[in-house]
């Protein structure tokens, strides 16, 4: 079974924002966004409304944010610019949080951006086998991750980044089938040694590759979560990293939070296929619609599957997993979506509190048991 996360009280640093820092205003609302992955949401009252606003005329610039005007009815809104997407927080409570997680979210990418090379991901990569000293908050991710993959039985590998650098999806290139299965020998995740006590990573291969992208941002919404409830005074929260949706706390009229899932199968982006309903956690989505390029009358689409080196071949269009730690629901939904819907319901049924809807390429949707239990979903 995926375990929950282990929290710790480490206090995030306040660094400059990376190569890419940037933010977007959001807007007022008390619902959460439309799931995506790498794909910018904000947190509104009307699904449609939320869909349309989107990513369109986004641009790099200061933090800014939407007071509550003092009316505790009324959440703050802010944004910014991370892990390559749009980070979104509404908050009810504490307008001065906004800035708290802004900051946070820019000493994150700091130390899990896989091409930056001062990032504590990029410096393991490179140290060529040598223990290489890293952030706490980087040890206690790399040990988690590795839980999640020896239960993952191949379907999850941090070491995919043997391979996952070789693909380029915004350019679209395809690594010749040579490279691939070269790389191929160096994923391996048993190869990866961490001491949390000292704070230092190893790979044992020097050829090998983290590649965090499957798990970092669930693990980032919940760390958050936990800032919020250390540091601030904020009574309740969405926080949006893309497709990585996390609740905190209870929204002034004690209401259930309210997500749509889109459909993944429509290229417009704009037409969800239902709402879940849950009282807290996490809801993550993975799909394959995010970043995908056509090359020779072929579509490739960005996740891979750690055993072949190649997009994962599967019969799911989007998998969406509930959870109460974004942790477990992020590093699960991949985990599920290359199982597939059939085997990857079936081990949803196997963790505790955790539920996950499937979205086919055929149209058709399948849910685990316990799906409707767990979000009241409205289709």
């Amino acid at each position: 079974m995926f375990k929950p996360l282990r929290l710790i009280d480490s206090k995030p640093t306040d660094r400059p924002g990376n190569k890419t820092s940037g933010t977007r205003t959001c807007f007022n609302a008390p619902t959460a966004p439309v799931l995506t992955r790498r794909q910018a949401v904000c947190a509104t009252a009307s699904i449609a409304t939320l869909v349309a606003a989107g990513l369109a005329g986004c641009s790099k610039s200061t933090n800014q944010t939407s007071a509550s005007q003092g009316d505790a009815s009324k959440p703050a809104t802010g944004s910014t610019f991370a892990f390559d997407t749009y980070c979104t927080f509404t908050v009810w409570g504490d307008d001065t949080a906004l800035s708290q997680l802004s900051a946070a979210c820019a000493h994150y990418d700091e130390l899990f951006d896989l091409y930056s090379p001062s990032s504590d991901i990029a410096r393991i990569n490179t140290a060529q086998g040598a223990a290489t000293a890293v952030d706490p908050d980087t040890a206690q991710l790399i040990a988690l991750a590795l839980d999640y993959c020896a239960q993952a039985d191949g379907l999850f590998d941090i070491t995919i980044g043997a391979v996952s650098t070789l693909w380029d999806f915004e350019r679209g290139v395809r690594p010749d089938d040579a490279a691939i299965a070269d790389a191929l020998q160096h994923v391996d995740w048993h190869g990866v040694e961490v001491d949390e006590e000292s704070s230092t990573v190893r790979l044992t291969d020097p050829q090998a590759k983290l590649d965090l992208g499957g798990i970092a941002k669930g693990y980032i919404a919940d760390r958050l979560c936990e800032l919020l409830a250390s540091k601030t005074k904020a009574t309740a929260a969405v926080i949006s990293l893309g497709g990585n949706i996390a609740f905190f706390g209870t929204k002034p009229d004690a209401s259930t939070w309210n997500t749509g899932i889109r459909d993944p199968n429509d290229p417009g982006g704009s037409t969800v296929v239902g709402t879940a309903h849950v009282s807290g956690g996490s809801l993550v989505t993975s799909g394959l619609y995010e970043r995908t390029f056509e090359l020779d009358g072929t579509t490739y689409w960005h996740i891979l599957d750690p055993r072949t080196g190649m997009p994962v071949q599967t019969d799911t269009a989007s998998v969406t997993v509930a959870c109460p730690s974004s942790t477990t629901a992020d590093a699960l939904s991949t985990t599920l979506f290359v199982a597939g819907s059939k085997n990857g319901g079936a081990l949803a049924d196997t963790h505790q509190d955790t539920a996950a809807y499937f979205i086919k390429l055929d149209g058709s949707h399948a849910e685990s048991s316990r799906w409707q239990e767990l979000t009241s979903f409205e289709s």
